[in-house]
């Protein structure tokens, strides 16, 4: 009955090449039907033959839409490819051989190679070969996957396609950077066939050659097909070089690695990137030096700086260990664990950064609101302790969390968050509420200085003071973090990336110039610092 099947699904698919691929879409759903009505049939099962005809068919008329002149919609070129996937993991698993001991079965097809590996009880790892076609290679633990398996068996299938890159294209690849996308394999299936239990034993790990030239300042990503784009989701890169990389996966499903390159011209990228390396290089510096002035020079006992300190520390550790990490990037990369713990620790610091930036928006606050009883409130209300607490243990809250639910959300190719199925929101979520609170903090500063300033009578000295300390408050627009909000509206302006790199990368030469340059006590320290240097020095 089946083998009367075939050849008018044959004939029909024929019709299909040139016509369109919903009559293969319709004669896969019916041969699936019968095949699983007879499947426990023996004499019923499909000869190796026959499924290899079909497959010939299938992949001509793969080739038929991958070489279209004609312009194609996105939905169509998904639904083709979908549906080119389900007819050739269906047909490769009528290549399945049930065996006690191992057996492969390679077909090479004008646009398509297939590589099924099936193993039996008798099997050890010792006889199984390695799964690989011409551009790509599989390693799996299907000794592991069998023993957990009811029969004791396991079949693995490797499809590597030559033209599938044509239909789902790399611009299927959704990302927030503003990229230009190229496949830089061969697009790539693995599945297990005809297998009672089809849970791996350990992530599985493919080698793709590139098929096209590498450029060293791009970014690579493994990336699988979910039915309607590639997204990265429990795959990352192992390693790579110019002509391969390694990409592991916790999943079987249809893969494919792809090259991310700025859209912005060569000579424009790296003026930004040697403005981004001095930018944060003299924000480090006034970070440092802020932090020196708060250890070591003499304050007021009114003045609370335990908010401006931890800033200074959070984002000092987050930019260098950002800044150190993109510049080895290449060689932390292949370190999966290296990367990912890196990822969390940004996490982290950044997180608690811009939370000691609240901290300080509502110290500021009340400040403003009350100059003359700042000192007793905080504390009473606002001690250090109490201001630790929350600094630091909100941030680790939020960390922990995103851990815990989405685990595999940290290690992206920059060992950074991850941006597939919104767990970026794990960060800019907190983000956008703090920018909210400050700026809503900052207006209502503004708002009272003003009208303190419109009120106040008082002397010229006086009135220099206030002035200093209006112009303090509104600097801390930088220091609160505010600028941040300008990350939102960059969307490829070069003109606001600038400045949103400028302002945010020099929150540390705000600090130390409002905190110490501006504050008398402190320069006369500096001062008579330096005039004991100097005289020293003059000694010797």
């Amino acid at each position: 009955m089946l083998r009367s099947v075939y050849p008018l699904c044959l004939r029909k698919l024929s019709i299909a090449a040139g016509f369109g691929l919903f009559f293969i879409v319709n004669l896969m759903q019916k041969r699936k039907k019968i095949n699983t009505h007879h499947r426990t049939d023996s004499h019923l099962i499909v000869q190796i033959k026959d499924a290899g005809n079909f497959l010939s068919v299938v992949d001509a008329a793969q080739m038929k839409v991958s070489t279209s002149d004609s312009p194609v919609e996105k939905s169509t070129l998904v639904s083709f490819g979908n549906a080119y996937l389900n007819a050739f993991e269906n047909l490769v698993s009528a290549l399945v051989v049930a065996t006690d001991n191992m057996t492969v079965k390679n077909i090479a097809l004008n646009n398509t190679e297939v590589t099924v590996l099936a193993i039996g009880v008798n099997a050890s790892a010792a006889d199984i070969p390695p799964i690989y076609t011409k551009t790509a290679q599989l390693e799996i633990d299907l000794i592991g996957i069998a023993k957990q398996s009811i029969s004791k068996s396991a079949s693995v299938a490797f499809v590597s396609y030559s033209a599938m890159d044509s239909i789902l294209k790399p611009d299927f690849f959704n990302t927030s950077e503003n990229t230009v996308k190229t496949m830089m394999s061969t697009v790539i299936s693995a599945t297990l066939s005809q297998t009672n239990n089809t849970a791996l034993t350990k992530p599985v790990n493919f080698t793709l050659k590139h098929i096209q030239g590498f450029n060293p300042k791009s970014s690579l990503s493994c990336v699988y097909w979910n039915d309607s784009e590639w997204i990265v989701d429990g795959c990352s890169v192992l390693n790579s070089n110019s002509s391969h990389t390694v990409c592991s996966c916790v999943h079987l499903s249809t893969f494919a690695l792809i090259m991310q390159t700025s859209s912005t011209p060569p000579e424009s990228s790296d003026l930004l990137e040697l403005l981004n390396l001095v930018c944060v290089i003299v924000g480090l510096v006034f970070f440092s030096l802020a932090l020196l002035s708060f250890a070591l020079c003499q304050w007021s006992p009114g003045v609370n700086n335990v908010a401006r300190i931890n800033i200074c520390i959070s984002l000092l550790s987050a930019h260098l260990l950002f800044l150190l990490t993109q510049q080895f990037l290449s060689l932390i990369r292949p370190q999966q664990v290296f990367c990912v713990a890196i990822a969390g620790l940004l996490h982290f610091l950044f997180l608690s950064a811009f939370v000691w930036m609240f901290i300080e928006a509502v110290l500021l606050f009340i400040c403003v609101q009350n100059l003359s009883r700042i000192s007793s409130k905080k504390k009473e209300v606002l001690s250090s302790g109490f201001l630790c607490v929350i600094g630091y243990v909100l941030a680790l809250v939020v960390v922990g969390v995103s851990i815990g639910l989405v685990p595999e959300g940290y290690g992206s190719e920059q060992c950074w968050i991850k941006t597939a199925e919104g767990f970026i929101w794990s960060f800019l979520g907190p983000v956008c509420v703090i920018l909210a609170l400050n700026t809503i903090f900052f207006i209502k500063i503004v708002l009272t200085l003003n009208s303190t300033l419109k009120n106040l009578n008082a002397e010229v000295s006086q009135m220099k003071q206030t002035k200093i300390l209006a112009f303090k408050t509104l600097s801390q627009f930088v220091v609160l973090g505010c600028p941040w909000i300008l990350g939102f509206f960059i969307n490829g302006s070069e003109v606001l990336e600038i400045l949103f790199l400028v302002l945010n990368s020099q929150q540390g030469t705000f600090i130390f110039v409002i905190y110490c340059v501006l504050n008398n006590e402190i320069m006369q320290q500096y001062k008579q610092c330096f005039r004991c240097l100097c005289s020293g020095h003059k000694k010797y």
